[in-house]
């Protein structure tokens, strides 16, 4: 029951996050119209007085809301990112009533119990059974991102991306800085090509054939991801 009420909660905040997303769209749209303020945009003119083509009460109004709706942004997804540990792992960390991300000793430890063949002489390898990817066996699967929502119905989700698997290869991307630019740049520049995507899923590696594709939906994927 209590795992049913978390992922109830956290659908309520990713519906939220889209709201506050869509407003955040809304306004920068409005701000950053051709002859508009600008999201940063000086409000006075050479002289000192303020823009008279500007209506400045609204202006500095719609950026106290941006202002407001990106904490509020920041907060939903560190508390979406939360419960998603919470479901994946079971239960509670012992020290704290706030999941932990996976050491990566863990992660490896998890990958060599994975790794252990069974009496019949085959190896479990995660839920979506042998990799076709035999050259990725030794890769050092630590994520360095997370699925925290999956549209369904979306290229991602019918790829068998599911939410809260925690990405470890996408691709030619393995982490590293502006993870989120380089996951961008991989997607579109291999737009209606499968891509080799591996993720965690339980402490488990899964191995993924993912095309990004356009759809009804944003984006290429249909998925948000969080960096960790």
């Amino acid at each position: 029951m209590v795992g049913a009420n978390l992922k109830a909660e956290t659908m309520a905040m990713m519906e939220s996050r889209t709201a506050v997303e869509a407003e955040m769209d809304a306004i920068i749209a409005r701000l950053s119209r051709p002859g508009g303020a600008g999201l940063q945009g000086n409000l006075v003119d050479s002289e000192g007085f303020p823009r008279a083509d500007l209506d400045i009460t609204a202006v500095r109004a719609d950026r106290q809301r941006l202002s407001v709706l990106r904490n509020d942004h920041k907060e939903l997804t560190s508390s979406i990112e939360r419960n998603i540990y919470i479901l994946h792992s079971g239960g509670f960390t012992k020290d704290s009533t706030l999941p932990q991300k996976p050491e990566v000793e863990d992660v490896r430890r998890s990958q060599r119990v994975g790794a252990i063949a069974t009496p019949s002489g085959t190896h479990n390898r995660g839920l979506e059974g042998p990799s076709p990817m035999d050259e990725d066996a030794g890769h050092a699967s630590v994520p360095f991102a997370v699925f925290d929502e999956v549209t369904e119905g979306s290229p991602g989700a019918l790829d068998g991306i599911l939410l809260g698997d925690q990405l470890t290869k996408f691709g030619s991307v393995e982490g590293g800085e502006n993870v989120l630019q380089h996951l961008a740049q991989e997607s579109q520049l291999n737009e209606g090509s499968g891509l080799n995507v591996v993720v965690l899923r339980r402490g488990e590696p899964i191995h993924l054939v993912v095309t990004p594709r356009r759809w009804a939906g944003r984006g290429l994927l249909g998925c948000h991801i969080q960096p960790l």
